[in-house]
């Protein structure tokens, strides 16, 4: 099978996609609750700097309420960044990550299932965790559904964009302070809109244009991400 082939994307319908997809998904999924100190790192991160924030800032209403957009989307990207660097780590290690790349089922079905594992174990819960935060941060009550709209689209692109650069790095063994390098200026963008999303919601403007850019990263990265992600796992592996 050509390489061309093994990074398409076979189609919805097929039912060996499916199965593939979902025995990867399940098979993540369990690895994931067996490590559930790996997995609670993030959302023990998120707690830990918001709640010095008021400490280290000022306990000020009004100032949290002026920094909490900004504050809360930087604290949640960077915990998304703390659980990258083990996202292919564990494979690489024992030698599964060959094995799925050799595997006739399409790479790109594959590496979807592992990063929509990470946004389950990851976004997801820091998403949900943010408004709690909020309360903290003074955040007004005009900018809880958008921080929850934006960090829902976001957190998704941030995980795609940050499997590249942990895609990038599996094989070295400090690899942390490169995997930053690389995808912080991707993040970008993604911080920028989800930012600017919830201050627009407190200031009374609206956010539609925001999430609507959040939607269309999140869409691009979907197509493109798997792609970059199986060529680097590929590059990695074959050094």
């Amino acid at each position: 099978m050509s390489s061309n082939s093994r990074y398409s994307n076979p189609g919805p319908s097929s039912p060996r996609v499916a199965k593939a997809f979902w025995a990867t998904l399940k098979r993540d999924l369990k690895i994931a609750i067996r490590h559930r100190g790996e997995l609670a790192n993030p959302l023990i991160f998120f707690l830990l700097v918001i709640t010095m924030v008021p400490l280290g800032v000022s306990p000020s209403p009004k100032t949290l309420a002026l920094l909490a957009p900004g504050m809360l989307w930087v604290v949640a990207l960077l915990a998304t960044l703390l659980s990258l660097d083990a996202l292919f780590r564990s494979d690489f290690d024992d030698g599964t990550l060959e094995q799925l790349l050799l595997s006739p089922q399409s790479s790109y079905i594959n590496v979807m299932a592992k990063v929509f594992v990470h946004w389950l174990t990851t976004g997801v819960p820091l998403t949900l965790v943010a408004p709690l935060l909020g309360v903290m941060m003074s955040l007004p009550e005009a900018g809880y559904i958008p921080l929850l709209l934006s960090l829902l689209l976001g957190t998704g692109s941030l995980s795609l964009i940050g499997a590249i650069g942990a895609a990038l790095t599996v094989s070295l063994r400090k690899g942390g302070l490169l995997l930053s390098l690389i995808v912080m200026p991707l993040y970008v963008p993604v911080l920028i809109f989800g930012a600017s999303g919830v201050r627009a919601a407190i200031e009374g403007f609206a956010y539609n244009t925001q999430l609507a850019v959040l939607g269309s990263f999140l869409a691009l990265a979907i197509i493109a991400a798997p792609l970059a992600i199986a060529g680097a796992l590929k590059m990695s592996v074959n050094n």
